[in-house]
């Protein structure tokens, strides 16, 4: 099988993103992450640009021993001996040089004719030979170039000693087919194209640069140019993640693989992230949040049961930990359950139905359900089962500025409501005092206490209310995305609890 060489263009391309700037540790930071990975080349920057960026490039090519190094150069003689300089130091250099070749660039740009553009970029090649053997080519917005033109400037620098040559869709203009084509007419045409390796470089405009890639490859491209995330200039470059886990997915349709280490893919993606400060979308394939999260009641079924339904790799195999079934109110039974019993909790067979509908109606209020968030809906629900005497069926509070909170709650207990109402110092003691009109506790208040149980504004407040009579001391525990709810329902198991003692018996009044 032959090898798919990924070329890394993160720390070049990658950093023309408008806003994602790197320091020279953080570049030599993520170049040790991607030679951990395994990336065949890593193009390290532009040294020509700023001393900064030279001062990058030496650095990581005198700290990296494993991956190539390469340095960026515009076909012309100072940019090529300012990379070549960058590059003392490494152990396998590389000095990519370039040239536009498209009438719209020649003309418009370079102010070039095609004879001129093609002895500068043989030019340029013979060059670089004088500082390595590695030298790559590449004919800029080759897209949009004339074939004819392409193979004959293509021919010229293999001749010159260019030993990898790329073709890039420059401004994303190429579609799936186009592309392909161009890379297998290339190679089939140009009498000397066995002497070179064939590459891409996919920019992402219309959203086509990793489908253009793939096609390349198809066609016998055996190297894919690439950043982490897909970060680049304008809509980005072709994505590594997505290109190495889809020849490595799809082994019955690539003739190549990658030396990828893809256990790496999630780890440096987030120090990308992590460094230019641009976000990955939850939805982004392979390394975001959701790539290997289920919610679907019918997909989280068909998960549990064989991963394979609706998974076509696994989490661990690009460096996540696990899958996530995500709880919310699109999750079935089955996948409610066995978290559940994966957290070491139980909820009666009996109790079923009722459990299922209390996880509903959190999950309406709060989209995403945690295991902290599912733990205190069992451990509460046996509270109630165990202690609970009385039921909370409805709490209506009015608190404003102002005024005196004023509580309105409506209990049950063996069948029949009872309700009443009181005013309060807030909403919480109001609600107290509307409960105790009710039940007749004449306990005493020794403990209120409110700790949130996940992140986020729509976290659950857990509450802990411990009361005290007559030498007994209980504590009850309630939880709701509304406080004053979670608070009520703490107290009324405490109350459950307290009646439970030999000298405590429910006193109520119908109202």
């Amino acid at each position: 099988m032959d090898t798919l060489k990924i070329f890394d263009t993160t720390l070049r391309d990658g950093e023309q993103s408008p806003g994602a700037s790197m320091t020279r540790e953080e570049k030599l930071s993520i170049a040790r992450a991607l030679e951990k990975m395994r990336v065949d080349i890593i193009e390290a920057g532009f040294p020509i640009a700023s001393p900064d960026e030279y001062e990058a490039v030496s650095e990581i090519a005198a700290t990296l021993r494993e991956s190539t190094v390469c340095s960026l150069a515009r076909a012309l003689d100072k940019d090529i001996d300012r990379a070549g300089d960058a590059l003392k130091g490494a152990v396998r250099p590389r000095i990519h040089t370039f040239i536009a070749t498209s009438p719209i660039h020649m003309e418009q740009k370079l102010r070039m004719s095609p004879d001129e553009v093609v002895e500068r970029a043989v030019d340029a090649v013979k060059r670089a030979r004088n500082y390595t053997d590695d030298v790559e080519f590449s004919p800029e917005d080759a897209g949009r170039s004339d074939i004819d033109f392409l193979c004959r400037v293509v021919e010229a620098v293999i001749d010159a000693g260019a030993c990898t040559i790329n073709i890039p869709d420059t401004v994303g203009y190429s579609l799936p087919v186009q592309f392909g084509e161009r890379i297998g007419q290339l190679i089939e045409r140009i009498p000397n194209s066995d002497k070179a390796v064939f590459s891409v470089h996919c920019h992402n405009d219309l959203g086509l640069a990793v489908a253009n890639s793939l096609a390349a490859v198809l066609h016998g491209a055996r190297q894919v140019e690439c950043t982490i995330n897909g970060l680049g200039e304008r809509a980005g470059n072709a994505s590594l993640e997505e290109v190495v886990m889809a020849v490595r997915t799809r082994q019955d349709t690539f003739a190549c693989d990658t030396n990828i280490d893809t256990t790496q893919i999630v780890p440096t993606s987030k120090l990308v992230s992590s460094v230019t400060g641009f976000p990955v979308q939850p939805n982004k394939a392979i390394v975001g949040a959701n790539a290997f999260a289920h919610e679907s009641g019918i997909h989280q079924d068909g998960v549990l049961k064989y991963r394979e339904t609706y998974e076509i790799m696994r989490a661990q195999d690009v460096g996540w930990s696990d899958n996530r079934i995500v709880l919310g109110k699109h999750s079935g039974r089955r996948a409610i359950m066995d978290r559940v019993d994966k957290l070491g909790l139980e909820v009666p067979e009996e109790e079923l139905d009722e459990f299922f509908a209390r996880f509903k109606e959190l999950a309406d209020r709060k989209h995403q359900i945690f295991d902290a968030d599912l733990r205190s809906l069992v451990l509460e629900e046996v509270e109630i089962r165990d202690t609970g005497t009385y039921q909370l069926i409805d709490l209506e509070v009015t608190s404003k500025m102002g005024t005196t909170p004023v509580a309105r709650v409506t209990l049950e207990y063996q069948g029949e409501q009872y309700s009443a109402e009181a005013p309060g110092g807030g909403p919480v003691d109001a609600s107290f005092r509307a409960i105790e009109e009710v039940v007749h506790s004449d306990s005493e208040l020794q403990l209120y206490s409110v700790n949130n149980i996940t992140t986020g504004t729509d976290a659950q407040g857990e509450v802990t209310v411990r009361l005290s009579k007559d030498g007994a001391v209980v504590n009850g525990h309630g939880a709701h995305t509304d406080i004053v709810i979670a608070s009520a329902r703490a107290y009324l198991v405490a109350v459950g609890k307290l009646a439970q003692e030999p000298a405590m018996h429910p006193q109520l009044d119908h109202i």
